[in-house]
């Protein structure tokens, strides 16, 4: 039986060149909707869940072409308020070998989520309908009054009994000059409401200023995320570690910790097709694991696939079904599926 699971966050256009040209090159480019809250949603949707989305789109064309998009997706549209003018917009131009792909933020601070008044929101009603309420630390860096939406939902989350999800997901573009010395507060009050976080090291280092006297990564994880934990009681932290080849193929590696445990994934090494969403990927297969109660054996490995897949699969929303994961679970990459 599938959850009833929401996020809070920001529907944005995705203007993706095509290919590998520079937008300097290009005289086109292709639109789609996402954010971090649409990904983990759809995704969930697609395991069986029902995935809704809370936030503020506007009441005009492009609210409608995003609304339409995210019923395509799985997503439930009934918390999304019409409101205001604008959709925040990015610019994606694909990276090719030594050349990084690159994101470039247009008009989102004037947003229809990002202007959204107080009271916009009815958090109580929807808080008892939910068993599971995602937030993300992009949401975060936006400004007071999303801060002040966001925690007035997280606990509200709490105080009906629902499990609150907070994805770290730490962006210095963002936050900006002293960008750790502004985040660290709003991180702690999210830590201290949060049941599942998703998180590394370098999360605990430079938002949270924990010390370790660790030099290697994997050391400094398990050094730092066991006293995140306890400090901030949160029952399970998770996250990834990923390298970039010489042949410009990723390898990645899930944790999870959990009664006091750490559980690795295998590391996984792939080709890369489109890197945007795949964190989400393996955010959604962590909480569905939580949710159908997997071992941490499993919720890690499948978490880890389902990213590893989703760097197949064009646009930043993961697309992959359970059975889907599940094969790539067991089997080798093959020849068509016929």
């Amino acid at each position: 039986m599938g959850k009833q699971i929401t996020a809070f966050g920001e529907v944005m256009m995705r203007l993706q060149v095509p290919g590998y040209e520079l937008l300097s090159q290009a005289s086109t480019l292709n639109y789609s909707f996402s954010g971090t809250g649409v990904n983990v949603t759809a995704a969930l949707a697609r395991f069986g869940h029902t995935g809704y989305l809370v936030s503020t789109l506007p009441a005009n064309a492009v609210g409608d072409a995003a609304v339409s998009y995210l019923q395509k997706l799985g997503v439930t549209t009934s918390f999304i308020m019409r409101d205001g003018n604008y959709v925040g917009m990015y610019f994606l131009e694909n990276g090719f070998g030594a050349r990084p792909s690159r994101v470039t933020y247009s008009n989102r601070l004037e947003s229809s989520f990002n202007t959204a008044s107080e009271g916009t929101y009815d958090f109580q009603d929807i808080a008892k309908k939910m068993d599971v309420v995602h937030f993300c630390g992009i949401t975060l860096a936006m400004n007071d009054s999303v801060r002040s939406h966001m925690k007035t939902f997280a606990n509200t989350v709490k105080k009906n009994g629902g499990t609150v999800v907070f994805d770290c997901n730490y962006r210095p573009s963002l936050w900006g000059e002293d960008g750790y010395e502004k985040a660290k507060s709003h991180y702690e009050e999210m830590l201290h409401l949060a049941d599942i976080v998703m998180m590394n090291e370098k999360d605990a280092m430079f938002v949270l200023g924990m010390k370790t006297e660790k030099e290697d990564r994997q050391e400094q994880l398990m050094d730092l995320i066991p006293a995140v934990a306890e400090k901030y009681k949160i029952s399970v932290a998770a996250g990834t570690h990923r390298s970039i080849n010489g042949d410009n193929t990723h390898s990645l590696r899930g944790f999870i910790f959990k009664n006091q445990t750490f559980t690795f994934s295998k590391t996984l090494t792939f080709s890369v097709y489109d890197r945007i969403g795949a964190g989400d990927a393996y955010t959604s297969g962590i909480v569905h694991g939580e949710v159908e109660g997997f071992s941490p054996e499993k919720t890690v490995e499948f978490a880890a696939t389902a990213g590893m897949l989703a760097h197949t699969i064009v646009g930043d929303t993961p697309m992959s079904s359970e059975s889907d994961i599940l094969r790539a679970m067991t089997e080798s990459v093959g020849d068509v599926e016929r």
